[in-house]
This record gives C-alpha cells, structure tokens and sequence, in this order.
C-alpha cells in the first residue's frame, strides 16, 4: 500500500529462535518494509546463540535491552528490575544458564548494541527502546501507566512514537501532548498534538493469555500527520511443542516449559500489577 511505512517490531526473543524465524517468515509475507529487535536476546529459553546467529546474519537492527547489557558486561545478574523474591530465584537460574552458554563473540556484540534508536520516517520521530525512554528495564504497563506520564515521555524525548518492550504484554496508546518549547514542529501552533507509545509484546513466551502464540507489533507511519499511525498485533505460531522439548532437554525449569505449553505465565507474576495479574491463571 502506498502512502506509509509498515515496519516491525519484535522484543523479548528470550532464546526463541523458533519463534523468530518465524516471525521473519511472516514479516516477508506481509511486505513490511523494516524490522527492527528491541532486545532480550536471551533468558528462559535454550541455546542462546541461535538467535544471536540468525540477527547478526540478516543484519537487523538491534536494541540493547537489560539482559543483552548484563550478558556483554560479565554482570552478575540480568538487571531485570525484579523485586520479590520467587522473580528472582527463577531470574538468577534463567541468567546463569544463559551467561553459560552465549559464546564470547556474541558476549562483545551485545555489548556494542545501542540502548536506544531514534528514526525518522517521512514527518514522525520515532523512538525505539527497551524497557522506557528514561531506563532500560522500566516496566510500563497498561494499566499502572497513566497519559500524563507518557504525555512527558513524549515531550522529553521529543517524539511522537515511543516503542517499548520488557513487560512481555503487548498493548499501545494514543495520548494527547501538550505543545511546549521541545515540542515537534508541528505543534507550533499552540495546538495540543497526539503521541503515540506501544508495547510491541515479546516473541520469546506467551502473553499470559492462554494461547501458546507470541506476538509482535506491525507499525504503519503514514506520509503525512493528518492520518494517524495504526498499530496492529501479530500473533505469531510456531512450533512451540519443539521449543518446549528444547528446554527438557536443556534442564531448564518446568515452570518455563508449562509458560510454551499452556500460555500461562508460571513465573514472574509477581512483577504484575493487579488487573494484569488477575487476567492470568496464577
């Protein structure tokens, strides 16, 4: 279609290389125009080097998200702003097997990775980061995230998108900025102006919804600001009885496996605010 720019956008690969090959089969049968990773290469899943591999090899641009940081500095944790004890239990055995088994080389690489992208496509500014624009494992979620908030985001930053991941839960929202003095050209007028943040969701385990699919963003930027962009989330299939075997055979936990199984998030519930707790099964 001509008069935009589809791009997509993935997070929270967690060792899926099933999951991501899928999702750069689906990308090319779309026609999306760009891809872009904003990062978690690693964590929850086996052989970690295999999604390294396929990114390095078809040269898609990659964020630095918390756990690539903490894997290319020899950290001793994964940074992921965890704060109840069973997150971090299950968050210290997923970061020792990956540290274990990411080679040195892709170790430097994540360390080179950038904490952050701004693109500019046709009239918006766009800003691509990991967990928040103002801190890397920054959890915003849906319903504990208010527009005023974002609406600073926005002015701070001077943007009009901001893509986020590192929650896992996929959810966007249009929010009403004030014109001010770092406000885009645009708003010269004194007019207020619309932002736009998504979280594009992660591809690496399901939305704690039930359903064994990951999901992905498809952002669609159009040539000019009198049409809105339109987001839409892509639920992406895979072999996900594969993974799960993967993850036996590795020695992972079972609370992870059942997460590829079930859809249900065994683990990390703790981080949840109420409501998106209460939408799970545990």
């Amino acid at each position: 279609m001509t008069g935009q720019t589809r791009i997509g956008l993935f997070g929270g690969v967690y060792s899926n290389a099933l999951a991501l090959r899928a999702l750069l089969q689906d990308a090319g049968m779309r026609g999306l125009d760009r891809l872009y990773c904003l990062g978690d290469l690693g964590a929850f899943g086996p052989y970690p080097d295999r999604v390294c591999e396929v990114l390095r090899a078809t040269g898609i641009p990659v964020i630095q998200g918390n756990y690539d940081h903490s894997l290319g500095n020899g950290l001793a944790d994964c940074r992921c702003g965890y704060t109840d004890p069973r997150d971090n239990y299950f968050a210290k055995l997923s970061y020792d097997y990956t540290f274990s088994r990411t080679s040195t080389g892709h170790k430097c690489w994540l360390a080179q990775l950038p904490a952050e992208l701004r693109l500019t496509i046709g009239p918006w500014r766009v800003l691509l980061c990991h967990g928040s624009p103002r801190k890397t494992n920054e959890f915003l979620w849906e319903t504990a995230t208010s527009d005023a908030f974002l609406a600073w985001l926005f002015k701070r930053y001077e943007c009009d998108v901001i893509v986020a991941t590192h929650t896992g839960l996929p959810w966007a929202r249009e929010v009403t900025v004030q014109a001010g003095c770092q406000a885009h050209a645009a708003q010269a007028d004194g007019v207020p102006r619309s932002g736009w943040f998504v979280n594009c969701g992660a591809i690496g385990r399901p939305a704690n919804d039930g359903r064994t699919t990951v999901i992905y963003a498809v952002l669609s930027l159009p040539h000019t600001m009198l049409r809105k962009p339109e987001v839409k989330f892509v639920r992406l299939a895979y072999d996900h009885e594969r993974f799960a075997g993967e993850m036996r055979a590795e020695g992972l936990p079972e609370e992870f496996v059942q997460t590829i199984l079930t859809g249900w998030w065994t683990t990390c519930n703790e981080i949840l605010p109420a409501k998106e707790r209460a939408r799970g099964r545990y």
